[in-house]
């Protein structure tokens, strides 16, 4: 088995896929105003947003997207005018991190977490 997508809820899909095309998801699927596809930039997952009528309450899902270099995707998309609730930071679980939203407030977590990723020093053994 391997994870294919993640769809998020979306109020307005040309505010969202013009941000996920900043953040530099390749648009694959352009069904708006309903539905939008995009291809991560490295591997082959996949992202959609879906119109919703109204957002789901809570903390809702929290998205990570991997950036080997994390330090300097940050900063090229700063320059883009994306805003992070976070900066880079290193994390107790190995991971370097860096927080933001969406348009529709959805939470973003761009990491780097390399081999850690994976295989972390407390990883279960078989």
């Amino acid at each position: 088995m391997n994870l294919n997508q993640i769809t998020i809820p979306s109020l307005d899909l040309s505010k969202s896929v013009s941000f996920y095309q900043k953040l530099g998801l390749e648009l694959i699927v352009d069904a708006l105003p309903d539905y939008a596809r995009f291809v991560c930039p490295e591997g082959n997952a996949t992202f959609s947003i879906h119109k919703v009528e109204k957002l789901p309450k809570g903390e809702g899902v929290y998205v990570y997207f991997e950036c080997k270099d994390l330090d300097t995707k940050v900063k090229d998309l700063i320059k883009e005018g994306i805003y992070f609730d976070e900066m880079p930071s290193d994390r107790n679980w190995l991971w370097r991190e860096a927080r933001l939203k969406d348009v529709d407030n959805n939470s973003l977590i761009l990491f780097y977490g390399g081999e850690n990723r994976i295989n972390p020093p407390w990883k279960i053994k078989n």
